[in-house]
């Protein structure tokens, strides 16, 4: 009976690092997941950013251009 369950140990042992490496794994996939989405936020965020600022340059432009009219 011994013999037996020394003989499934190693079998056991290495299902439950599977286990164990499935879980890191899915938690890994789970936060850079979650780190892509954060980028994206950060993305459009910038992009506003940048459309803001080019459209404060063109108003100062714009309205330089009318008072330098006619």
């Amino acid at each position: 009976m011994n013999d037996l369950h020394f003989d499934c140990a190693p079998g056991l042992r290495l299902e439950a690092h599977e286990r164990v490496s499935q879980i890191h794994y899915d938690n890994i996939n789970r936060r850079l997941d979650r780190i892509e989405e954060m980028m994206e936020r950060l993305e459009r965020r910038m992009w506003l950013a940048v459309y803001g600022v080019a459209a404060a340059i063109l108003s100062q432009a714009l309205q330089s251009v009318l008072i330098a009219g006619p």
